[in-house]
């Protein structure tokens, strides 16, 4: 067995379940602007209340595994996007005071409203600024980060980072078709197929802009080994995109929130094969970022048993607050 594969899959995985799960936490901060009422924006905050911080534990794992079995890629990347991985978590810290002081306040009320929103927007923008500057490549020498500190200040990191604002959003949008109803079950109808068209456009532009700037990046997904991976995600992409807009004609509760999540399943894919078999694109390989087998092996153990653990608490909890959220209800 590839312990490094095995890993690399771990982390893969995680990061998948982050995105899925803290993904619409960030869009309904997002939507906020949607919907000045207070009455409403306490639903959609309760709608998330129970889980949210529970949600982020995906990203904890992420970080962690990422320490364990790739020193070299933890090392590289937090010196390299240091600042961004900062501005992130400061708007994640943010996001998170709000929740508990926002429900508390009256005066300041509408300030800590607006914590909600810039903190999920801006983590949303530098997560995928993040995005754009990994798969752009960090500078590497020696098996240190060798680039500017501002390296990752660029008009492709923005755009991945504008996109991913727009794929949380849409997120936000379909979580909270699936736990609403009445007439703010209908306005969010009405805001889930423009920002699918939304993300649709990112999609096509990030994956015309990547192969136009990059020759080698060109050279592997036009070759035999990658095309035959690569060419049906966007058959799948398009099919996907019919039955979106097939679904909020429909009116259906849950086919938009799962719809929504299966294309940013088939755009994260496309990225994992196009980097695939890299660590650091296009400088390091998996296996040269991995840690001793020894040393993955050990953690491997401590993985098996925690991940199991985290899947069932996060399952319980979303089994226990299940069904619509109702106006002035409160989650504890």
């Amino acid at each position: 067995m590839d312990v490094t594969v095995v890993w690399a899959t771990i982390i893969a995985i995680g990061l998948f379940m982050y995105i899925v799960l803290d993904g619409f936490d960030l869009g309904i901060g997002m939507m906020f602007p949607f919907f000045p009422s207070d009455t409403i924006r306490d639903m959609l905050m309760h709608s998330i209340a129970p889980v949210w911080d529970g949600n982020e534990t995906w990203l904890v794992l992420g970080g962690a595994a990422l320490f364990a079995a790739f020193p070299m890629v933890y090392a590289v990347a937090l010196s390299g996007l240091y600042l961004p991985i900062i501005f992130m978590l400061v708007c994640l810290i943010f996001r998170g005071v709000s929740f508990e002081l926002r429900g508390k306040a009256s005066r300041t009320k509408n300030l800590w409203s607006l914590a909600f929103i810039c903190g999920s927007a801006g983590a949303a923008f530098f997560q995928g600024v993040i995005l754009g500057s990994y798969l752009q490549g960090i500078p590497v020498k020696d098996g240190v980060f060798s680039g500017d500190p501002f390296f990752w200040v660029s008009p492709f990191s923005f755009l991945t980072g504008m996109g991913l604002m727009v794929t949380y959003a849409l997120q936000g949008a379909t979580y909270l078709v699936m736990k609403t109803e009445g007439e703010l079950q209908d306005s969010l109808f009405g805001i889930v197929w423009p920002m699918t068209l939304a993300l649709l456009a990112f999609i096509v532009a990030v994956s015309i802009w990547t192969p136009l700037t990059d020759a080698e990046v060109a050279a592997r997904w036009f070759s035999s080994s990658f095309r035959y991976g690569l060419y049906p995600v966007p058959i799948l992409v398009a099919v996907t995109a019919v039955a979106m807009y097939r679904a909020v004609k429909r009116r259906s509760d849950f086919a938009p929130f799962l719809l929504c999540n299966a294309l940013i399943l088939l755009g994260y894919l496309g990225l994992l094969i196009s980097i695939w078999p890299y660590a650091i694109p296009r400088s390091v390989t998996l296996w040269q970022a991995a840690s001793p087998r020894s040393s993955q092996v050990f953690a491997l153990v401590g993985a098996v048993i925690i991940i199991p653990i985290i899947v069932v608490y996060t399952t319980a909890g979303y089994w226990v607050f299940r069904g619509k959220v109702q106006e002035g209800s409160q989650y504890h």
